[in-house]
């Protein structure tokens, strides 16, 4: 199904991440879902060396960005508008989305948007110390 991610869908996503970063990460922060705990994504943080920092269940303050993201997901999206059809709510959020990355600044990021910031860090990280 085109709306689901399992395991084996999660390290498909990690590995592109990587392919694109060149590195893996030191470590991944995630909930308890069967997608995040289960031996595929065990095995690929043993033999990529990330190791993984599970939330305690029930702890949201533990991933403060996540819960503030889906926060506003929620108030400026999801509890206002009703969908007729997984298409319309696709691209309802995709065009959400697209609003919140691209346009919208954020003060946890000096007022960047979040397609800014990752520009700018990457030009950062680009320039020899």
């Amino acid at each position: 199904m085109e709306h689901c991610i399992d395991a084996d869908a999660t390290v498909a996503a990690l590995d592109k991440i990587v392919g694109r970063r060149g590195t893996h990460p030191g470590f991944i922060r995630c909930d308890n879902g069967s997608e995040l705990t289960a031996n595929a994504l065990r095995d690929w943080c043993r033999f990529g060396g990330a190791a993984s920092a599970y939330i305690d269940p029930g702890s949201p303050w533990q991933n403060p960005w996540v819960e503030s993201y889906g926060s506003r997901v929620r108030d400026e999206l999801l509890a206002i508008e009703q969908f007729d059809t997984l298409l319309e709510a696709q691209v309802l959020m995709a065009d959400w989305r697209s609003e919140y990355n691209e346009y919208r600044p954020h003060s946890a990021l000096g007022m960047l948007t979040p397609v800014e910031f990752a520009r700018q860090w990457r030009t950062n990280q680009a320039q020899p110390s």
